[in-house]
């Protein structure tokens, strides 16, 4: 390479094409791109909504993200290293996080940073590692508890009244049910379409469920699905009035998801196999159905009566009873006949 060739080009023209007898390598300013960083909080709008869909979910996303960012001070990231994740998930435990609530934070991110990694905001990735969540306790609502607070919210809103019916009775998330719409109503079941996992269902209604789709014939245009005329915000208020009304103010398990744990522990009491309680929550894996299972104590009846089985004991004998006597032996007949000619003959 000769060096007057250098010195008479331009710095853009010495980098735009290099030669050699044994190689040709070409480098293009305009191909070489700026190393930005960024905070949690940009990605997080530049991505989310195309991530997520509008709904209590993404807000629950969003608090999360908004969180994270706060831990973070603002820093900025071009990279985002497995010792950044460490730490994030150290001061999130230390903030009182139980793992399960850590998983739920660290799939926000996770589903945030790889998508920012795909478009070349950041450039590294860290492992993220599932914490071990404990089987929590299931609560569910008893039928007189669910009748008293269902009453007072019919009281409040009787459309709010016939979404809590039809949650109780078809097992579906909130979500789900305020996004039917008519044509996914056929007859005598339902089918879900926008639903968590992104896998639609179709499943059976019963008498109370099909009731409750029935809209009051007021007049006026009619809404594009039997609940539109609901929203999340509108239901949770109600709800949360209505609990209060019956005593149930203090239980912070007493939410609307409660009525899905209602509906699956009542079909695993009543002897429903797992797989098929799987198939009508919409559950993506077996694992997440195995919560109700304990619930099933029908099937464990048949343990106790092989535990409680005892050999029967033997019947005394009496202390006054006469021994048996021996048998006397029986004559040989063969051999008696014999002896019987001989004496004929003599």
């Amino acid at each position: 390479m000769a060096n007057d060739a250098f010195q008479e080009r331009g710095l853009s023209e010495q980098f735009s094409a290099y030669s050699s007898e044994r190689a040709k390598i070409k480098y293009h300013l305009n191909a070489v791109r700026e190393v930005k960083s960024y905070r949690i909080g940009e990605l997080f709008s530049a991505y989310r909504d195309i991530l997520w869909d509008d709904g209590r979910h993404k807000y629950n996303v969003s608090s999360f993200i908004g969180e994270i960012d706060e831990i973070f001070l603002g820093e900025r990231f071009s990279t985002f290293d497995q010792a950044t994740l460490d730490n994030l998930i150290g001061t999130l435990r230390q903030r009182g996080n139980s793992n399960a609530t850590i998983n739920r934070k660290m799939a926000a991110l996770s589903k945030l940073l790889r998508k920012a990694y795909k478009m070349g905001d950041i450039h590294s990735l860290p492992e993220f590692r599932r914490q071990k969540e404990r089987a929590g306790r299931i609560r569910f609502l008893e039928r007189d508890e669910e009748a008293r607070l269902f009453a007072a919210i019919r009281s409040r809103s009787e459309d709010a009244w016939r979404l809590s019916i039809f949650l109780v009775d078809s097992g579906c998330r909130l979500g789900e049910a305020l996004g039917l719409i008519w044509n996914d109503i056929q007859e005598h079941r339902v089918s879900f379409w926008l639903t968590k996992s992104g896998r639609s269902r179709t499943i059976p209604l019963t008498d109370r469920a099909r009731e409750a789709l029935i809209l009051s014939d007021e007049g006026g245009r009619r809404p594009k699905g039997p609940f539109a005329m609901l929203n999340q915000p509108q239901f949770r208020a109600i709800w949360n009035e209505a609990k209060a009304e019956v005593g149930l103010g203090t239980d912070t398990q007493v939410v609307p998801h409660i009525l899905r744990h209602t509906c699956a522990s009542r079909l695993v009491q009543g002897g429903i196999d797992i797989r098929r309680v799987q198939m009508w929550l919409g559950h993506q894996t077996l694992q997440m159905t195995m919560r109700y299972a304990h619930l099933a104590a029908n099937d464990l009846d048949s343990c106790v009566v092989v535990l409680e089985a005892r050999p029967k004991p033997a019947a005394p004998k009496a202390a006054c009873e006469a021994p048996k006597p021996e048998p006397k032996p029986r004559a040989n007949r063969k051999s008696a006949a014999p002896a019987a000619r001989k004496r004929e003959v003599k």
